[in-house]
């Protein structure tokens, strides 16, 4: 395993809700920190296209069968991501001319459900894995459907394992415990922004697993909203109405970053950076895991599985199944 590996996160603003534009800025930043030396490039919670600020924000976008809310999802949806899609080859394209791993949040669109999905993409930009959050929280169930157990996945690389969770995931100590289990070197924590209280979140899941713990959070205006639904054209688009409710004026901050990079003793590597798009380097220094488990091994000598075990579902769940598609064995 080598002595350090170079991470870099993006706390830049996407294009809002404009995938061809956000994507284009996502292949300037990565390229960015590829010429910094950085090999693990990390983006926050649902980049592409945007984190959904208006659910919290806008005082009409709940309501029922409110054609502004209806156009707006319709935007969204269009500007998501589907796998083999040509957003989703132009990612790995992205991967594989910078060679560096790229860990993407996104909307991700299948069959007619969105979800809420953290994209782990090799630096060969041929290889690839997901994980869709499993529970959206709160006004989130508006637009996300659950990730179900076969997307608890991990990436395996050089520097060792690299795992994430999204959000409020975080404070489900089931999914934590499923994810120390598959022993990661380097941790996602994916959030809209990392403010106080994800802070702690992201540095006791360091102590806690043992592990380093990438904390990823965007800058976003509210100028950046409205400027990213405007250059989609969409002028006779109602949606724009549950965006330009959102109060205060265009200089306003939305989210505010706080990205970092934290160590398996839960102290700082760097940042947490607030307030400015920027991209944040760290070198992460994997040995320094196998001195933390002297004291510290949730997965190992500081289990209890005489008395705790936790048995994980990682099954894809499917609402019908054919039973004509399966061949009978005694045709085969």
């Amino acid at each position: 395993m080598p002595a350090a590996v170079k991470t870099a996160i993006i706390q830049h603003a996407p294009v809002f809700l404009n995938i061809e534009q956000s994507l284009k800025k996502a292949e300037e930043l990565v390229m960015e920190a590829a010429a910094h030396e950085a090999e693990i490039i990390v983006f926050p919670e649902t980049w592409l296209t945007g984190y959904c600020v208006w659910l919290d924000r806008s005082s009409k976008a709940a309501l029922w069968d409110y054609p502004p809310a209806k156009d707006l999802f319709q935007v969204l949806v269009q500007n998501s991501v589907s796998l083999h899609d040509k957003y989703f080859n132009r990612l790995l394209s992205i991967a594989q001319n910078a060679g560096a791993y790229i860990v993407m949040g996104m909307h991700e669109q299948n069959r007619g459900t969105l979800y809420n999905t953290l994209l782990y993409i090799d630096k060969n930009g041929k290889d690839f894995t997901l994980h869709r959050k499993l529970i959206p929280t709160y006004t989130e169930r508006l637009i996300w459907g659950r990730g179900d157990g076969s997307t608890l996945n991990v990436l395996d690389t050089e520097f060792g394992v690299i795992g994430g969770l999204i959000c409020w995931e975080h404070w489900m100590p089931l999914a934590r415990a499923a994810m120390h289990s598959l022993h990661e070197t380097i941790h996602i924590a994916q959030w809209p922004a990392v403010r106080d209280l994800h802070q702690v979140a992201s540095r006791h899941y360091a102590f806690e697993g043992q592990c380093f713990v990438i904390a990823a959070g965007c800058y976003l205006r509210r100028s950046d909203i409205l400027e990213g639904f405007a250059s989609l054209g969409l002028s006779d688009n109602e949606g724009l109405k549950i965006l330009e409710a959102i109060p205060g004026k265009k200089t306003d901050v939305i989210l505010n970053g706080g990205s970092a990079v934290i160590g398996p003793d839960s102290n700082y590597i760097a940042g947490p950076v607030f307030d400015r798009e920027d991209i944040i380097y760290a070198d992460i220094q994997p040995e320094l895991i196998t001195q933390g488990h002297l004291v510290l091994d949730t997965d190992g000598h500081y289990s209890r599985p005489d008395i705790f075990t936790l048995e994980v579902n990682d099954q894809p769940q499917v609402n019908v199944n054919f039973s004509s598609n399966k061949q009978d064995e005694t045709e085969k």
